[in-house]
């Protein structure tokens, strides 16, 4: 089976994938950035069943119903504040990614885009993010069998062009 994975420039909240990863906090109460925009495009039954989750910790991921989004599930994962890159920060934003995948591929989904988690107000460094990203995903697509497809969705020109360039597209 041939996996693609694809870097765009939009909104996440826009895109037309079974799944989107929200770069959520550990207490999935929503926020801003990513996590907000998802919440208040999906609607209040996304932050309901977040609710009844009750917390995510970092690198782990968990999923809920898509609301009023073009997507069916929300999965959300809790990526590093960088604090310099000595606190597991690079295991952990490879944890985001695979957890993610793998939760994926449990739910026998196809499609999933992510963010570029952990690169706003969380501070990751972005070339070093999205190297852990786009290597993250590409190994973990080899051992699984329904996920397809990984659209990384980023917020703009900048990361745009680092994940491509992660991706060896330029």
């Amino acid at each position: 089976m041939n996996k693609v994975i694809e870097v765009i420039e939009g909104d996440i909240t826009t895109v037309q994938v079974d799944a989107i990863v929200n770069a959520a906090n550990e207490q999935l109460a929503g926020g801003g950035g990513v996590d907000g925009a998802i919440h208040r495009a999906g609607g209040p039954t996304i932050m309901a069943e977040c609710r009844e989750i009750g917390s995510c910790p970092t690198g782990q991921a968990v999923m809920t119903n898509g609301g009023k989004l073009p997507a069916d599930k929300v999965i959300h994962t809790v990526g590093p504040v960088w604090s310099g890159g000595n606190q597991k920060e690079a295991e952990l934003l490879a944890s985001c990614y695979r957890n993610s995948l793998i939760l994926a591929e449990e739910y026998q989904l196809k499609r999933i885009a992510f963010p570029n988690i952990s690169t706003g107000v969380y501070g990751y460094p972005k070339k070093e993010a999205a190297r852990i990203a786009v290597q993250t995903v590409e190994d973990t697509l080899r051992n699984l069998d329904y996920v397809e497809e990984v659209v990384f969705v980023c917020f703009d020109e900048e990361n745009e062009s680092i994940y491509k360039e992660s991706l060896g597209h330029n």
